[in-house]
């Protein structure tokens, strides 16, 4: 039986949507189909930890929207958003783009760069990185300066200082991988692979791989109390009284 994985951008743009897409069709395991969507309501770009908690009633409701559809399913928003309530209602496994980078990074080398467009993004991911337990596995942090633009161009726009930003991961942080974070980044790790003296870890196609590796591996039986939720999306309303 096919695996059919949902991958949901966390943010409303629809050309990072498209990218990810894109990566995340280019990374499908066999036998899997794909499906993106971007979040039903919510902000153009996450960028704060105020951002992080708007995503996560987004992701989940896009979800939600598609429940029954799909095996496995990827937040495709580096920060993971939404993911660990996912996990708690969701009878399939949900994975975030951050700890599938992290985990996938863990296992190729053993202490990994974080590299990212906009250092506005550190505090977030920095606890993504508690939450995973994998701080000490991290060689450091290199990102670029405050970015106000299209973030469906970001990747094309900061390539070159990408691509400096990684290879200052590994020459002066001693990084052994390096993950590209952040979803407006898909797709940018194979364009860049040739230029750089380490694995590239791209959180998305990270993700597609690991969810059509996990689809029914281990089914789980989600138990909990139907409750009324109000003045949340229809979708999250359903989902919380068990529909």
């Amino acid at each position: 039986m096919p695996c059919r994985i949902l991958v949901v951008n966390s943010n409303t743009t629809v050309s990072v949507t498209a990218r990810i897409a894109l990566a995340a069709e280019a990374a499908l395991p066999e036998g899997c189909t794909v499906e993106t969507v971007s979040a039903p309501f919510g902000l153009p770009l996450i960028v704060t930890r105020a951002d992080w908690m708007v995503a996560g009633p987004a992701t989940v409701a896009a979800l939600a929207a598609r429940k029954g559809q799909f095996d496995a399913a990827v937040v495709a928003c580096f920060g993971d958003p939404g993911v660990e309530a996912a996990k708690e209602l969701f009878d399939v496994p949900v994975i975030g783009i951050s700890e599938a980078a992290f985990h996938a990074a863990c296992l190729l080398g053993r202490r990994f760069g974080i590299v990212s467009f906009t250092a506005a993004l550190k505090p977030m991911f920095e606890d993504c990185l508690e939450r995973a337990g994998l701080t000490s596995r991290c060689a450091g942090f290199r990102m670029g300066p405050a970015f106000s633009g299209d973030p469906g161009r970001v990747a094309e726009e900061r390539r070159d200082m990408i691509l400096d930003l990684c290879r200052e991961s590994i020459e002066q942080d001693g990084a052994e991988v390096v993950i590209l974070a952040g979803g407006p980044l898909a797709g940018l790790a194979p364009v860049l692979a040739k230029d750089v003296a380490a694995p590239l870890v791209d959180g998305t196609a990270a993700g597609v791989r690991l969810a059509g590796a996990l689809a029914g591996l281990a089914p789980a039986t989600r138990s909990g109390r139907a409750r009324p939720l109000a003045g949340y999306e229809p979708e999250l309303t359903r989902l919380y009284a068990g529909r």
